[in-house]
């Protein structure tokens, strides 16, 4: 018999076991895990580089000096470490970079003024100097709301949506994950059947007319052709927390928009109740924004420990490293790239060996669509688009990453992999009291692990606690230094470290899904 088919047949063993049985065959080094769990919990480093990814360099924008500045300390600090072949591995192109230099905004009437909470959309110009200006209000939801304003609204400041009621927070913005929604998380979805008709999510109507982000620019244009100083909109969130990301293209052929501004939901109702009264108001602002040409590529940070016997097999941790710019981007996700750090530098503290090579992966470009990781995907493993494997998509082990926020690992998301269910299930036993107790089957989407699972590479994101993800700091001006969970992030380090240890040396690479098919 050769020695593939030898391999065959003892899988095929291994999945006639019983799942309890598979566990039991999962070898646990309860020493190693100790050392990890002594070095993670009692000489942490994690908020010492949470407070130099966040309050030192600031929000990290893809292109931006900040970011780039962020990249050069952590490239400096793995160095420290004595991690090898430390690099910042270019790819692009991805655009301009852009930042935000200065802001101030006031509001002022006959009886009154207000500093206003407003912050500039990414990739749009600012305004030349401190303008002021009257307020109107064009609110535009169809096309022909266009001729309503046309003429009307040159050399003003002007408010492109309605204002909305905002109730009170009944409930708390933070919570935990509860027995019940774990246990949820691991039952297997079952997807029902849809139709196709008008109106449905996805459907043509689900938007203004048959394509909202085209009805977008055209509003834009409009706009822009008929001289407004900026548009401003109301944020979503409330109690001074305002959502902001990007509202102009990253190249140069992308077409042309004006100043836009996100203003706090409560500062936009007062403005408008005041409109509503007739009672003119005018605005002071000033916006410097700047955009950066010189290098339109991007790059990924990478250092690693190099294995021992199995060297050239490879084992990867990973975050994305930038975030949107109204906030110092804490919670997305320097959190995310503070626990890696950490992880491996528990790693490289406890000199624990390792067979496998293991090597860290800090992600530019997530915000934009996960263009750093899938960028370095194709590099290295494979393209998605025609699925033509390289050599060292034969040598992966596994992808672990973190990008939900600060709230403290509770499982992992399988991805649909159920041949990793009695890995992880055994790997899982000594963090049960940290909290980690749930394997979902499920897909959980939206962060860099997807790069990896599509071109069939096993890479798993961790099921975390919200705590204030979705409802306070995600893409906020309040995503910061303060709403982080110092406890939380202790443990997730541990935990990551700990997995990427065992996955190093496992006799065996992780389990994988069969190839997907290529995404053309």
């Amino acid at each position: 018999m050769t020695r593939s088919r030898i391999i065959g047949a003892f899988f095929v063993l291994l999945l006639a076991l019983p799942i309890p049985a598979q566990i039991s065959l999962e070898r646990l080094d309860l020493d190693a895990i100790y050392r990890i769990k002594d070095e993670g919990l009692n000489r942490s480093q994690v908020m010492e580089t949470l407070s130099y990814l966040t309050d030192v360099y600031g929000p990290r924008l893809t292109g931006s000096p900040q970011i780039k500045a962020a990249a050069e300390w952590t490239k400096k600090k793995l160095m420290e470490w004595e991690l090898a072949n430390v690099n910042l591995e270019s790819w692009g192109p991805f655009g301009r970079g852009w930042s935000n230099e200065q802001f101030n905004a006031r509001a002022i009437s006959a009886d009154t003024s207000f500093q206003l909470i407003a912050y500039p959309k990414a990739w749009t110009p600012g305004t030349d100097g401190t303008i002021g200006a009257d307020v109107v209000t064009a609110v535009i939801n169809n096309d022909q709301d266009f001729e309503k304003f046309r003429g009307q609204v040159r050399g003003k400041f002007v408010m492109i949506t309605a204002m909305r009621d905002v109730p009170a927070e009944f409930q708390a913005p933070g919570r935990r994950l509860t027995e019940e929604d774990l246990t949820n998380l691991s039952n297997q979805p079952i997807q029902t059947a849809r139709g196709d008709g008008a109106g449905q999510r996805g459907g043509p109507g689900g938007g203004r007319g048959n394509n909202p982000q085209n009805f977008n620019q055209r509003r834009l244009k409009f706009f822009l052709d008929e001289g407004v100083i900026a548009t401003i909109e109301a944020g979503q969130g409330s109690g001074g927390t305002v959502f902001v990301q990007g509202g102009g293209g990253r190249n140069t052929t992308d077409p042309a928009v004006p100043a836009q501004v996100v203003l706090a939901v409560e500062h936009y109702g007062r403005i408008w109740r005041m409109l509503e009264k007739k009672i003119p108001v005018r605005i002071e602002m000033n916006i410097q924004n700047k955009f950066y040409d010189d290098d339109l590529n991007s790059f990924n940070i990478v250092g690693e420990i190099p294995g021992t016997d199995r060297a050239d097999e490879l084992v990867m941790l990973g975050a994305h490293f930038d975030s949107w710019h109204s906030g110092t981007g804490a919670t997305d996700n320097a959190a995310g790239s503070a626990v890696m750090l950490e992880a491996i530098r528990i790693l490289k503290a406890t000199h624990l060996k390792m067979r496998r090579t293991v090597r860290l992966g800090l992600w530019t470009g997530e915000e934009q669509g996960l263009l750093g990781s899938r960028a370095y995907v194709t590099q290295h493993f494979a393209d998605r688009a025609d699925m033509t494997l390289k050599p060292e998509h034969a040598k992966f082990a596994g992808y672990f990453n973190v990008d939900n926020g600060t709230g403290a690992i509770r499982g992992v998301y399988l991805q649909g992999n159920e041949a990793a269910a009695p890995v992880f299930q055994a790997w899982m036993q000594p963090f049960k009291n940290l909290g980690m107790t749930t394997l979902a089957i499920r897909n959980t989407g939206g962060t860099d692990h997807l790069s990896f699972d599509a071109v069939g590479l096993p890479g798993f994101q961790f099921i975390q606690d919200p705590v204030e993800y979705g409802s306070r700091t995600h893409h906020s001006n309040m995503d910061v230094y303060e709403r982080i969970q110092a406890p939380d992030m202790m443990k997730n380090a541990v935990i990551v470290a700990s997995f990427v240890y065992l996955t190093a040396n496992r006799d065996e690479k992780l389990p994988r899904k069969p190839l997907p098919a290529a995404q053309k």
